[in-house]
């Protein structure tokens, strides 16, 4: 049976993610939103965290594939003196520092073990994350009672800035024993000396924030974890761009047209714009190949949904815009991604993605 093609306006979206909700939970709610079962979501944000989190409805979730590649931004507080099984807030705690450990602290020596995290480093994800093993989410395995050792990726942390260091004394409830399930049994209350670190991390996809504040705490022998994380940005596009979950919501109650992105613009922000010839936009809806660019044009590909910056730095296994070209019909028809390759020792323009098939374009539309 033929797929059901999605119906209504295709576009992106900025949604300030509210914390409590998974990502999904929000993709569910823009589903209604939107009237449209075809909605995605680029790039996971945990449910205690906040902040940017771009939608795309109907046709324009085949760009999210390339958002998800762009550079993370990232407001976030680390406790350090504090452990837990996630590495963030939502965990039990399992390690509690001395008070002489995390007095003995300055700023200086977190600033030193800040310099080492910064830059192109190998980061072991957390262990409670959706990253796969054999078969099975690692954050199953975790609360399972499973000891999941992950293997090390590399990251760029292109920014790690720490503004500002604060001691703070709290009452926590440490875990002591659990069962075979991973749930405790026996806890006990402690009075626990932190010291609480706001920063911003700007970082490429695939960077864990909750590992960054785990080592952190390692590399300073106190442990650490995250209690609060907010992304403000994806690339360009930062939280200022974004709605409100409940202004949505109360937009569609009004009967509101969703105020998307349309996917042409979207496209023409994210990528270089090439217009088509009647011909060559006739061969890539069907599949075909078509010459390259002018030659001697260099690609400067728009990193975001933004005008003004140019360039894709991307995650180290994500796909980024660099080469790629959004191509246009003569009547405006966004008809599909294409990249320049070598095929049969020639220069050629293929097609990577095909928005538009089986169509066949005249040269000046009515």
């Amino acid at each position: 049976m033929a797929k059901k093609s999605a119906t209504g306006p295709s576009g992106l979206i900025v949604v300030d993610k509210p914390a409590g909700m998974t990502s999904h939970d929000v993709v569910s709610k823009m589903r209604w939103i939107a009237g449209t079962r075809k909605v995605g979501h680029a790039g996971t944000l945990d449910p205690m965290a906040t902040g940017v989190l771009i939608l795309g409805v109907n046709k324009a979730t085949k760009l999210l594939t390339w958002v998800v590649g762009e550079t993370k931004t990232y407001t976030t507080v680390m406790r350090l003196g504090l452990s837990t099984v996630t590495d963030d807030a939502e965990g039990d705690i399992t390690e509690v520092a001395s008070k002489a450990a995390v007095d003995a602290i300055t700023e200086d020596m977190i600033a030193e073990q800040v310099a080492k995290l910064t830059g192109a480093i190998e980061q072991v994800p957390s262990s409670v994350s959706a990253i796969k093993v054999s078969g099975v989410r690692s954050y199953a395995r975790v609360r399972s009672g499973e000891d999941v050792q992950l293997d090390a990726r590399p990251i760029t942390v292109h920014g790690f800035e720490v503004h500002s260091v604060t001691p703070q004394t709290v009452q926590v409830e440490r875990v002591l024993q659990t069962d075979e399930d991973g749930v405790a049994t026996s806890t006990e209350i402690v009075t626990a000396s932190v010291l609480d670190v706001a920063a911003t991390v700007t970082c490429s996809a695939g960077t864990y924030i909750r590992a960054l504040a785990r080592d952190l705490g390692a590399a300073l022998g106190v442990g650490a974890h995250l209690t609060q994380l907010r992304r403000t940005a994806i690339g360009e596009i930062s939280v200022e761009d974004a709605y409100s979950l409940d202004a949505l919501i109360a937009g569609r109650e009004a009967e509101q047209a969703v105020p998307l992105l349309p996917i042409e613009e979207a496209a023409r922000r994210l990528f270089t714009e090439r217009l088509l010839t009647a011909t060559e936009a006739t061969d890539l809806s069907n599949g075909r190949r078509i010459s390259p660019g002018p030659a001697g044009t260099e690609h400067t590909p728009v990193s975001s949904l933004n005008h003004q910056q140019a360039g894709s730095k991307g995650g180290h296994d994500k796909p980024t815009t660099a080469g790629i070209s959004a191509t246009f019909a003569p009547d405006g028809t966004l008809v599909a991604l294409i990249e320049n390759t070598r095929w049969k020792r020639e220069d050629v323009a293929s097609p990577i993605l095909v928005f538009e098939s089986g169509k066949t374009f005249e040269e000046n539309p009515a």
